[in-house]
């Protein structure tokens, strides 16, 4: 049946972008349960989008165990349209008042002067400003003991940070980008800027384009071959610089949340303290004083 005055053709078209609809607003909801796995991981609406296209293509089981980085199952515009007609709140999904807000006082060195009068022994600077509000969110800063700070927040580089990584000997800057171009560039940038500082080292977390293949990240394409930056990373192979080169590109929102957050954690936590044993508590109370010992 048909409504008088409208062409049946356009009538089904709005039927097929009606369930085309459904079907990607149901598949958002099965994603933000899966990204706030376990214990209600907060998450980025990019973040979103790539957990909606694993839930709408998942990766086949044969195809799986071979390295490759396929293009997204679902486009953004229509991704975005769908999450704006949404009635609901999604659970978890930062908001843009929270992504556009300034750094929080606990996760950098922005909005905390006194920071700058210490050691800086760690810091760790993603190159998307949303990424670094969802670790932020996620209590990442407070478990590694480590400020977080967008790209464009520290660059260019305050010399009063300068001076707190070098105040530190043996500070470590870790490097949190996409696998793009200037993904790969941001580490020499910042080794670039710190200039001849002793002792300060520029550790790259990742994504290269091999990390993307291997954890079969959908990646995109520019609409043209891009320029690369010069010099780049010695580490990439040959075939990640022809792929950076085709204007391909991943990003690291595709990384699932939860997955991201341990990578993180494992590679910016300080050293452990060792695990509890009978030979640990002996070495203790050889160095203990004698204030320590009880008295009658």
């Amino acid at each position: 049946m048909t409504a008088p005055g409208v062409p049946a053709g356009h009538q089904e078209q709005a039927a097929g972008r009606g369930l085309a609809t459904r079907v990607v607003d149901r598949a958002i909801t099965v994603a933000a349960a899966r990204a706030a796995a376990p214990g209600g991981i907060r998450f980025t609406e990019r973040q979103l989008y790539y957990a909606t296209c694993r839930v709408l293509w998942p990766a086949p089981t044969l195809s799986g165990r071979l390295p490759h980085s396929p293009a997204p199952s679902l486009r953004l515009p229509h991704f975005t349209r769908a999450l704006r007609a949404r009635e609901t709140a999604v659970p978890g999904l930062l908001s843009r008042a929270e992504i556009g807000a300034a750094a929080d006082p606990g996760a950098g060195p922005a909005r905390e002067p006194d920071l700058y009068d210490y050691g800086l022994p760690r810091l760790l600077v993603c190159q998307d400003r949303s990424l670094a509000r969802m670790l932020v969110a996620n209590h990442v800063h407070l478990e590694a003991g480590c400020p977080i700070v967008a790209a464009e927040e520290c660059w260019p580089l305050d010399a009063r940070l300068v001076a707190a990584l070098e105040r530190a000997e043996g500070a470590t800057v870790y490097v949190l980008h996409d696998a793009s171009p200037a993904g790969v560039a941001l580490p020499a940038r910042l080794r670039a800027g710190l200039g001849p500082v002793p002792g300060v080292r520029v550790s790259s977390l990742g994504l290269v384009p091999r990390h993307a293949a291997a954890l079969h990240l959908a990646s995109g394409r520019a609409r043209a071959p891009v320029a690369l930056p010069e010099p780049l990373p010695g580490g990439l192979r040959p075939r990640e610089v022809a792929w950076l080169a085709r204007g391909r590109f991943a990003q690291l929102a595709a990384v699932p949340p939860d997955r991201l957050l341990r990578a993180v954690l494992r590679r910016t936590r300080g050293p452990r303290p060792p695990r509890p044993s009978v030979w640990n508590e002996l070495r203790d109370l050889r160095a203990a004083g004698f204030l320590t010992w009880p008295t009658p």
